[in-house]
């Protein structure tokens, strides 16, 4: 790492398909050398694209992570290209990445809500399975990973979040970390069964904090934090609730690295606690436009266009920001969290 080079951390939420904007963004910020990554704290589909970088980075450095990203993500697409759940005609002359209109889609929203993958999906199947390990070698990622990786998943028993590190990466901590109750049977491991992190951790920061020399942490937003408008659909409702839900966590701890920080500049913890610098990447207004269902969508058109907004906002993000790493937060805290 050269003299100029800024140590960052990267915090990537989930949020199913539209984590194809967080390979956009990350995707540009791997061009930047003037930047490394020592650490990334991930959930749900921000997890999956965190093993899939550092796999990338592992086997073949920058160039080797941007091809591995995008190997995953063709995948992806090409899965679901065998599955029911595809864009109707309507759904793609709206242009709105929704497939909402499609009666594959219909049908299988009024299943998940009548039964659970227990009983509609007896034998388990998870398409994301295959394709984690086709991409990647999770035992020489465990052996030679070059970035520290925590994934956040939910344990159901305790309700408590669970980071799996390092040493703990696996085909099912990844899909543990992405388990949404309501698609698929609970991920077991080691005796415990886990949901989807984003119910505790979407993402957690405090792995970040404790766990990393480096003070920036820049978080990859993908679920819009204000909405103006009541929603009135029922499946907007949802939508809502899960925004909020998903990021709640990631606003208390917010809360209190502003209030840690303000402690330390007023020099009540001396070198008890260092100050952390929180910057973020996100495209709100994007994100706002587009519908709950969109996040089903794996067509390779709608997962480029993500992608080609992420890289744009990464692009606008370092032109601004990249001279105030290692100098100050590029968010207001206070505004934006509390």
């Amino acid at each position: 790492m050269g003299t100029t080079t800024k140590l960052v951390n990267l915090a990537l939420q989930g949020g199913g398909a539209h984590g194809a904007f967080t390979w956009g963004v990350l995707d540009r910020l791997l061009e930047d050398e003037r930047m490394a990554f020592e650490g990334i704290c991930a959930t749900s589909a921000g997890a999956m694209n965190a093993a899939v970088m550092a796999y990338g980075l592992t086997i073949g450095g920058r160039e080797g992570a941007k091809l591995t990203l995008a190997t995953f993500w063709r995948r992806i697409s090409d899965a679901a290209g065998w599955g029911p759940l595809q864009p109707s005609l309507l759904d793609r002359l709206m242009q709105t990445g929704s497939i909402e209109k499609s009666p594959a889609f219909i049908f299988f929203d009024m299943m998940t809500r009548l039964l659970s993958p227990y009983q509609f999906n007896p034998l388990n199947y998870n398409p994301l399975r295959d394709v984690l390990e086709k991409t990647i070698d999770f035992e020489r990622l465990r052996r030679e990973n070059v970035v520290k990786l925590f994934l956040c998943a939910t344990n159901v028993r305790t309700g408590k979040v669970k980071i799996f590190d390092n040493d703990e990466l696996t085909i099912s901590a990844v899909l543990a970390s992405g388990c949404l109750p309501l698609l698929f049977q609970a991920i077991e491991i080691d005796g415990e069964a886990y949901w989807d992190g984003g119910y505790m951790g979407n993402p957690a920061i405090f792995p970040l904090v404790y766990g990393c020399q480096s003070t920036d942490i820049i978080v990859i937003h993908i679920n819009p934090i204000v909405r103006e408008t009541v929603p009135r659909a029922a499946s907007d409702i949802l939508n809502r609730l899960n925004e909020i839900s998903f990021n709640s966590s990631l606003m208390r701890e917010m809360r209190a690295i502003a209030f840690a920080n303000k402690l330390v500049n007023r020099g009540a913890l001396r070198d008890e606690i260092k100050t952390m610098l929180i910057h973020a990447i996100e495209a709100e207004s994007f994100m706002k436009d587009l519908g709950v269902a969109s996040k089903y969508n794996a067509d390779w058109d709608f997962l480029t266009h993500l992608r080609d907004v992420g890289r744009a906002c990464a692009e606008e993000w370092l032109a601004a920001n990249f001279r105030h790493l290692g100098a100050r937060s590029t968010i207001d805290i206070h505004a934006r969290y509390l």
